[in-house]
């Protein structure tokens, strides 16, 4: 790490960011290793939020360095229109045997963002195939996180991502989020609430249910700070969906592979969708990838209405859908997954964790605090203006020595799976020294 060298800031415009400010006052990252980043001062980091919530197997994997470099050397680039790479259908094999049952047919794109725009399109393509292209219409949630790209912010629930935004969405209806004041700083599932998935039937009572092709949420609402379904939630709006021939797609970029304890939060909460996006910790974070997988009942009647004609069924796909590259990042992480048994350690590990976090209960910044698995949200009090006390809290948080992200008012603290009962005690050591202080 070289510190006389200062990056020329001018020409990187960054994402989710306040230039102006980081311009005044860099944070940077030069290195990382395991469940630690180093700035490029040498200053040691703990990482609470996976990067963010990308590197569930931890930092700088070897065995992921070496698979990538073996797939450079040999084949660095293939495009995947009508032509392919091997190690594409291999990936999409191990991927499926992790998957929900009968969720085995994989679509490969770049990132969370282009997996639910391609997950709109699979539904829009089905309703079509199957004789009701009237179903045009989609349901997502209030404070629901889909990514950024068009159809993503259209389904967006958080003000802010459609606000500069609204000329371009789609069509769009919104339920209510299912968090209420009665719930606070509960752990795990709320157990009232789960009748706020009435609002998908009122919804379909008042546009028709026959003009609504899929039901779009976040098993687990990741991005606007953990927000946990009540019981019962999610088999209601599965019963919702079945009654009005709706497709239910749960968008997993954040709760799969482990952090709920098990490979994917549909497994957890035992309640099936007919679609999953997903990316993040596809690659441990390694390599841009993202999928979306659904059913052979989905892709044959995709496949069944192009008819005979010499066309692709599906008129989608990106240049980089399932990256050789990537390709191999992926089935080096699903090995490490397995080898290690990390979703299993992320099960076992997440009762210290969540005691970590409910620990900080009486703090004087914080007003509420959830948690399921290894992901937790912590409510800050409000600031001077809404997100102030939270930007203040990354940054206080992050000279303290502890990177996590921050949305609004709320952390989301979400460690590495190999992360040891110890380094969950010295990240909420950190916590609670910030968020114990005055501002």
């Amino acid at each position: 790490m070289n510190v006389s060298v200062k990056p020329n800031m001018t020409n990187h415009w960054m994402p989710f960011t306040n230039n102006r400010l980081f311009h005044e006052e860099p944070q940077m990252f030069a290195k990382a290793e395991g469940v630690k980043y180093w700035t490029p001062e040498g200053r040691e980091i703990l990482d609470g939020s996976s990067g963010l919530f990308c590197c569930a197997a931890g930092h700088g994997r070897p065995e992921i360095a070496d698979a990538v470099y073996k797939q450079l050397s040999t084949l660095d680039y293939s495009p995947h229109f009508q032509r392919a790479a091997p190690v594409s259908f291999e990936f999409a094999e191990k991927l499926a045997g992790i998957l929900p049952d009968g969720l085995d047919r994989v679509f490969f794109a770049g990132s969370g963002s282009e997996a639910v725009d391609t997950a709109m399109k699979m539904c829009l393509a089905y309703h079509r195939a199957t004789g009701n292209a009237q179903r045009t219409r989609f349901v997502s949630r209030a404070w629901g996180y889909h990514g950024v790209n068009l159809g993503g912010t259209s389904l967006a629930g958080m003000v802010n991502n459609r606000r500069d935004f609204s000329g371009i969405t789609c069509d769009v209806v919104h339920m209510r989020h299912t968090w209420t004041e009665e719930q606070k700083f509960t752990r795990g599932q709320p157990e009232t609430d789960a009748d706020l998935a009435n609002d998908l039937e009122e919804i379909c009572k008042t546009y028709g249910g026959d003009t609504i092709a899929a039901v779009f949420v976040e098993p687990i609402a990741g991005s606007i700070g953990t927000i946990v379904p009540p019981k019962g939630y999610l088999e209601k709006l599965r019963a919702i969906c079945d009654k009005y021939g709706i497709l239910l797609v749960f968008d997993e970029v954040i709760t799969g592979f482990g952090r709920t304890g098990s490979a994917f939060a549909s497994q957890a909460f035992a309640v099936k969708p007919d679609l999953i996006t997903m990316a993040k910790a596809l690659t441990n974070g390694a390599i841009p990838m993202s999928a979306v997988a659904t059913s052979a009942e989905i892709q044959a009647a995709v496949f069944e209405a192009a008819g005979d004609a010499d066309r692709p069924e599906f008129f989608h796909g990106y240049t980089y859908s399932a990256h050789p590259v990537a390709c191999a990042a992926g089935i080096a992480a699903l090995d490490i997954y397995a080898k290690d048994k990390l979703f299993e350690r992320a099960n076992e590990l997440s009762s210290h964790f969540l005691d970590g976090v409910f620990g900080l209960r009486n703090l004087p910044h914080v007003s509420d605090l959830r948690g399921y698995g290894m992901m937790s949200g912590i409510q800050l009090t409000p600031g001077d203006a809404p997100g102030a006390k939270g930007s203040w809290a990354q940054r206080a948080l992050f000279d303290e020595g502890l990177h996590v992200k921050a949305t609004g008012d709320a952390i989301i603290f979400a460690p590495a799976f190999v992360s040891t009962e110890q380094d969950i005690d010295d990240m909420v050591a950190i916590l609670q020294k910030v968020l114990g202080s005055p501002i």
